[in-house]
């Protein structure tokens, strides 16, 4: 008997569930040398919390792709078991942002299941809105400059990335404009590019004034990458890769925290010692600017193709210290590295390519161009989101501070994939139901 979308996300939840508690209970044994009922509580209430999420998609999108919802339990999952590994008051806090993220998952569901496609109708509203999130961290009093790059909002005892939610806005903005104007863009009007350009000019504007390259590759990555899917012009990407080449060079010459992370990725070891800024002495690059990155390598070279396994990777001195700074954000793929060695990073990275592939084949099975190009720009952009922290720590491109999606500990990247996931399951059921 042929099982329905929705019985297969349960099974599917229901393996993740059994495996996310052998997690938990494989670094309770590793630290604690027994095992423990409490520890068993983050996978029950982690479980019931994804069945709360299946129970929402049953009730409102029953067509929906029944892969999406558990490869994202199971990504969240990973990251939970790893940051309970490093600090359970962490996890606590991390278990807190997936109740919100999966809260408002369902939010999203309810109040958008008959017609999602209205939010076309607010293109310009959610082009604006992306714009004011990037300015956001630099407004005085409440912007915060974290490692170089002023991307953070503090408000009160929270700190927030408000540009992870600004990621959304600019897709919805470009997937209802490009399907709008795509075929007179091709004529080069200016008229017919001039909310584009303001849009993708405001955009670099913010993103030059917060001094990460990172954040700004992964939005004009997300811009050249849906143009492309509207247009099918390789000349625009062209000429748009160009123009990101020159302004990059621009911010490399201008900003010095940008030229310190091309300087590290390039030669993150010297064999002579250079200025430091951190103590204002001579030292080795490795013992100073890039002392996060060549850390981070050999975390990633202890883990071997094996692994430590779950709770017996070294990530302190024996002080009390870390060895990597950021580890549960910026760093946990090196973490999860050490632990799961080449083999379980592998997996996982196996697991985020599974999850791209399913949001664009709801793109190709979605019957108008507005559906099309938000399924393609949302899987378009968590793949690339991922490709440019993994590519960053593995020295493939210059080091970024961005998150790792539904892994790394942070709040506003939890709430913003699972909005990602609520899209992409809105655009799968509306496909699937007329297919059907």
């Amino acid at each position: 008997m042929r099982l329905s979308y929705r019985n297969r996300e349960l099974l599917t939840l229901v393996v993740v569930g059994a495996l996310t508690a052998i997690g938990f209970a494989s670094v309770y044994i590793s630290l604690e040398a027994q095992i423990s009922s409490g520890s068993l509580t983050y996978a029950v209430f982690f479980f019931g919390l994804y069945l709360a999420a299946h129970v929402v998609a049953r009730a409102t999108v029953p067509y929906a792709d029944p892969y999406l919802l558990p490869i994202a339990g199971l990504l969240t999952a990973i990251g939970l078991t790893e940051i309970y590994r490093l600090g359970t008051r962490d996890a606590f806090r991390q278990g807190l942002w997936i109740v919100i993220g999966v809260a408002v998952f369902a939010a999203a569901l309810v109040w958008l299941r008959r017609d999602y496609r209205v939010i076309a109708r607010y293109k310009y509203l959610f082009g604006v809105g992306a714009i004011v999130l990037l300015f956001l961290p630099l407004a005085p009093g409440i912007g915060e400059t974290i490692n170089g790059a002023r991307l953070w909002v503090s408000l009160g005892p929270f700190q927030l990335q408000p540009g992870e939610l600004g990621k959304i806005a600019l897709i919805v903005f470009l997937a209802a404009y490009l399907q709008q104007r795509r075929e007179v863009l091709a004529q080069g009007r200016l008229k017919d590019w001039g909310p584009l350009l303001l849009i993708w000019g405001g955009a670099m504007l913010v993103l030059f004034a917060t001094d990460d390259l990172g954040s700004a590759l992964l939005y004009y990555g997300i811009f050249l990458g849906l143009l492309y899917v509207a247009t099918a012009r390789l000349a625009f990407v062209a000429g748009g890769l160009g123009l990101f080449l020159v302004g990059a060079a621009a911010v490399y010459e201008g900003t010095p925290h940008v030229r310190d992370r091309v300087l590290n990725w390039i030669h993150p070891w010297t064999t002579t010692k250079i200025y430091c800024p951190v103590s204002g002495r001579l030292a080795y690059r490795q013992d100073c600017q890039s002392y996060q990155e060549v850390q981070s390598l050999y975390s990633i070279a202890h883990g071997g193709f094996g692994g430590t396994g779950f709770g017996n990777g070294t990530f302190q001195t024996t002080s009390g210290h870390q060895v990597i700074p950021d580890l549960k954000t910026d760093f946990i793929y090196s973490a999860l590295a050490q632990e799961l060695g080449l083999i379980g990073v592998s997996a996982l990275l196996m697991v985020y390519m599974l999850f791209v592939l399913r949001g664009f084949r709801v793109a190709l099975a979605a019957s108008d161009g507005f559906s099309k190009l938000l399924a393609a720009g949302l899987s378009f952009g968590f793949a690339l989101q991922t490709f440019v922290i993994v590519g960053g720590i593995l020295r493939v491109i210059p080091l970024t501070g961005i998150t790792l999606p539904f892994v790394s500990y942070g709040g506003s990247s939890i709430v913003s994939n699972f909005l990602l996931v609520a899209g992409l399951m809105l655009v799968s059921h509306r496909a699937n139901r007329e297919a059907a």
